[in-house]
This record gives structure tokens, sequence and C-alpha cells, in this order.
């Protein structure tokens, strides 16, 4: 382990990351990668972070875990505010430990952008200005509405409006107040910082299935999450006074269970709008995925949906690019 860590320090640390748009598969498969790889798991998923919501955000059980240690699932309250630069901050301190401890540190999860900011080492050091004009935007965003504040956004940024949904008013509003400080849209800034050179010797996997079948399964998910008390979840969220206005229950599974609950729809319409929209979801992660560079896609079909084909195959790559141990 010694030996490990000190030829870590000479070179750039292995990195290796799983993503891929949501009921893909990646949790199944990044345990078993681990297990190969005396690798631990770091969530990249903005959702699973938070406490009490396990039906909704499809979180991995104690179960599914095999053993294998997991970071960032169940750190946040609901109430905290949890962004990409939480993310990035806990990341880097949990990738430490795991390297002291000559094990691999592996990122697993759908949130592109914080997976970007780890890999690429983003600097956020600019974002944090006068905060007057994001009081503002807050204003118009509770007195006219989201789609308003979103249409804003397609005015200075077009890229930003295409991959960031109006429902996700926080990044709206920082999206936004970055163009107001600095001139320029966050989706250049993004892409300035995506050229930088990792300090990682890294594999980034993207793991993708035939669209018909990853529809599919978004819709078999969903119907199973119903089955597993998701209406029970959310109300007991209400009842702990996790209110509409929160980043976490905004989450897809939680604004449309909550429009229900608030008598703003039928069981069956919200039921009908989260499949809609998880669908709408994974495109829109497919579509930031395929801007990423130095990725192997993974495509599930052309491995017949074969688990341990798909495994050998990114053992042998992991191996090739010596980003593991």
């Amino acid at each position: 382990m010694e030996e490990t860590n000190q030829a870590w320090e000479k070179e750039k640390k292995p990195l290796v990351v799983l993503t891929g748009p949501t009921a893909v598969g990646k949790t199944k498969l990044s345990i078993e990668l681990a297990k190969a790889l005396n690798g631990e798991i770091i969530s990249a998923d903005s959702m699973q972070v938070y406490r009490y919501m396990d039906v909704g955000t499809a979180k991995i059980s104690k179960e599914e875990m095999d053993g294998v240690t997991h970071y960032l699932i169940d750190e946040i309250d609901p109430k905290e505010e949890f962004n990409v630069v939480k993310f990035q901050t806990l990341a880097k301190q949990y990738m430490e430990d795991i390297y002291k401890r000559g094990k691999l540190p592996i990122i697993v999860g759908g949130t592109g952008f914080y997976i970007q900011s780890v890999l690429y080492d983003i600097n956020f050091a600019d974002n944090e200005k006068d905060t007057t004009y994001r009081t503002e935007l807050e204003q118009l965003a509770m007195e006219k509405g989201a789609t308003y504040l979103h249409e804003m956004l397609k005015e200075v940024d077009p890229i930003s409006y295409e991959t960031i949904h109006e429902n996700n008013i926080k990044r709206v509003i920082r999206a936004l107040e970055y163009y107001k400080q600095t001139g320029t849209p966050i989706s250049a800034h993004n892409e300035e910082q995506r050229n930088n050179e990792s300090p990682y010797n890294f594999t980034y996997f993207v793991l993708n299935n035939d669209r018909e079948i990853l529809y599919k399964n978004i819709d078999k998910r969903v119907d199973i999450m119903v089955e597993s008390g998701l209406l029970d979840e959310v109300k007991h969220l209400k009842e702990m006074r996790y209110t509409r206005d929160l980043v976490s229950m905004q989450g897809l599974g939680y604004k449309e269970i909550l429009a229900y609950l608030d008598g703003e729809c039928t069981l069956e319409e919200a039921i009908y709008i989260l499949k809609r929209d998880t669908r709408h979801f994974a495109k829109r992660q497919l579509t930031w995925f395929k801007r990423e560079r130095d990725v192997t896609w993974v495509n599930k079909q052309e491995f017949s949906q074969n688990e341990e084909k798909i495994l050998e195959f990114m053992l042998n790559i992991c191996k090739e690019r010596k980003s593991c141990i």
C-alpha cells in the first residue's frame, strides 16, 4: 500500500467514472466494478445525497452495496442546499482519504456537471460575489414562475437553456447571475473549464442502452417506485415540513407527487408526468455526455445486454489506461 501511495505521488492519481442516463443500470455494474478494482464509490447523484428520500431517488440499499463503501449517500438533510461546489469539496476530501488507504475512488452517478467539476478541477472562485441580483431573480421566480425565468436564460445563454430544466430554478438563477456578473454565458465558462487538463489519470465510462429499452426501464422504475411506497414517502416528508420550495423537493418523483397531494392533479396524471419528465431528463443527460471528451461509451446492446461481458470490457480498458491499481 505504501509503495502504491508513493507511486501515485509521482504521477497522476487513477480515477474511474461510471455514468449514464437514469435507469440504465449503473448501480449493479458499479458494485462489480468496485469489487474488481479494490475501489470505493463516491455518488455523483444530486438526489441520493439526501436523507429520508429513498424510494423516489431509487437510492442504493445497504444490501445492494454488498460491502462496498459508498460516500455522499444519505449525508444531507433535505432542508440543506446541495450544489456542485459542495459536491466538489466533499468528493475531493473523500478521494484523498480513499487514496491514502491504497484504494481506488470510483465516481458513479448521472449528474454530469458534478463529475466534470472533479474531473477537470473546475474553479468556482468567481461564483460568490454580490448576491443582490440573485435575490431579485428569486423574487421574480416567485412572482412570475419558473418558465418566465427560463425564457430569460434563453436570451443570454441558449446552451444552458437547453441543458437546464426550467424547474431547476437554482441552476437557472445561477446561470443568469453568472452572465450578469461576467457578461459571459456560464456554458462558455464550463466549456473553457472542460478544456483544462485533468489532474487525474481517469477512465470515463458512459453506460447507455437502446432508447426504447431505456424508456421502458424508466417507466418500469416509476411503477416500482409507486408500488414500493413513493406516496407514503412524500407524505412523510410533507409531515416533516419539507416544503415544495426546497431544492430537494423539486427532484423528479417528489414535485409530481406533491402536486397530486395538493390536489393539483390526479395520481394517474402525476405518474404520467413523472414518467414523461424522467424520459426527458434521460435525454438531457445523454446530450450532456455526448459533449464530454475522453469518454468510453458502453452501449449495452452491443454486448447483448450481457453484464459479465460489459464488466470484462471495462476492466480491460482500465488496465490498458492504467487508471486502476
